[in-house]
């Protein structure tokens, strides 16, 4: 979908179509969640904070976020795309993989499902899609969003590579800043170089995990199929606090209010994690990560709490026992998932006791919403310390 938290405002606000406009929040602390295209000319880009947007688009006009809206169109869009082939794997909100190969004989070749799908999503949504067409999920992907605004790029099996191989290397799903730094250190800038350079070399620049991938996708190479059914890689939460902080106990609380969310999600799902990470962005936009393996998945929020606080006191002390800078955000996350039920068993369960609380606790919630029962140290005032508008992840 094309700017999406934009076009779902747009049908509301037509009188701001062909303006620089954006989906955010008015204040200092927020983010921009969506751009249209004429912000985008000026560099305004989602997760960029609408203070610096301001300054690159001094005209661009602000539309207050209304995420049930686009639930609501997310799940008419995605019935569409079921109506050509149940082989869909929805990606996020507004993104997914279609595999149409079944599909030719009722809607024609991909070119032309392409072309009635986009027909179909305008027709009943009134929103803007666009499509990219391949024989594998990474070129697909590539492909469309080559294909924006409003477009559809098809890219023929046997033109595969003449597709990838003038593309940076940043095009690669999964390459970030820092491989794309080690790559440009060894002159590898284009998707061509990468495929071309030897594997050996390429494990001794980015790791033998990283080198096997990039090697594959530079080469136009995916063996990935269309998973209906996705099962979550990591759940966590973030927070952005309304004021810089660094009282250790209100960091602390933070951290467990958020451990409480990421717990209730896992269990939710029946899902333990292996491993717990937090994320701590400083006053001066400085984000570090820190993560701990368990010796046993853990879906409990006692045990999630208490690593998250252990690796966030591993960060080192400021003044007055704080960090050492002011926090901006944090968060955390459960990372390498597994079903609950496959934990092996132990003679000495350290969890048992804090699992029977839990569940109490879950019950009591469903039952009752979440302000059912919760902790006590979670009863504390939190309008001055968490910005309210950041609870929703940027599109």
């Amino acid at each position: 979908m094309d700017s999406f938290f934009v076009s779902v405002e747009l049908q509301d606000r037509p009188e701001l179509r062909g303006l620089p406009t954006a989906v955010a929040h008015d204040t200092g602390r927020s983010v921009v969640s969506s751009a249209s295209y004429e912000a985008r000319r000026f560099g305004v880009r989602s997760a960029m904070p609408v203070v610096r947007a301001k300054q690159l688009c001094p005209g661009l006009i602000l539309i207050d976020p209304h995420f049930e809206k686009y639930r609501a169109a997310s799940r008419e869009v995605m019935q569409v795309f079921r109506e050509f082939t149940p082989l869909v794997e929805p990606l996020s909100i507004d993104e997914a993989f279609l595999d149409v190969a079944g599909s030719a004989r009722l809607f024609g070749p991909p070119a032309e499902i392409a072309r009635r799908l986009r027909e179909r999503v305008r027709e009943r949504t009134g929103l803007p899609a666009s499509v990219g067409l391949a024989s594998t999920k990474h070129v697909a992907k590539l492909a469309s969003q080559r294909a924006k605004p409003d477009g559809v790029l098809e890219i023929p099996p046997e033109r595969t590579l003449e597709f990838l191989h003038p593309l940076p290397v940043e095009a690669i799903w999964g390459v970030g800043g820092a491989t794309a730094r080690a790559l440009h250190g060894r002159a590898i800038r284009t998707v061509g170089e990468l495929a071309r350079e030897p594997l050996e070399s390429l494990r001794r620049i980015v790791g033998a995990a990283s080198a096997e991938r990039l090697h594959e996708l530079a080469n136009g190479r995916d063996a990935r199929r269309v998973e209906t059914e996705r099962v979550e890689k990591s759940i966590g939460h973030e927070e952005t606090f309304a004021v810089d902080q660094r009282d250790r106990a209100v960091l602390e609380r933070e951290l467990l209010r958020l451990s409480t969310r990421t717990g209730e999600r896992l269990r939710a799902q029946g899902l333990a994690a292996r491993t717990v990470a937090i994320k701590v962005r400083y006053d001066d936009f400085t984000t570090v990560t820190r993560s701990r393996t368990l010796g046993e998945a853990t879906g409990t929020t006692q045990r999630l709490y208490r690593t998250a606080r252990e690796l966030f006191a591993e960060l080192g002390d400021g003044p007055g026992g704080g960090p050492p800078r002011p926090v901006r955000l944090i968060g955390v996350r459960a990372e390498q998932l597994l079903p609950e039920d496959s934990r092996a068993a132990a003679l000495w369960d350290e969890d048992e006791e804090w699992r029977a609380v839990d569940q109490a606790v879950d019950e009591v919630r469903d039952r009752f919403g979440r302000e059912g029962v919760t902790s006590a140290r979670l009863l504390a005032r939190r309008e001055d310390v968490v910005d309210p508008r950041s609870l929703e992840p940027p599109q």
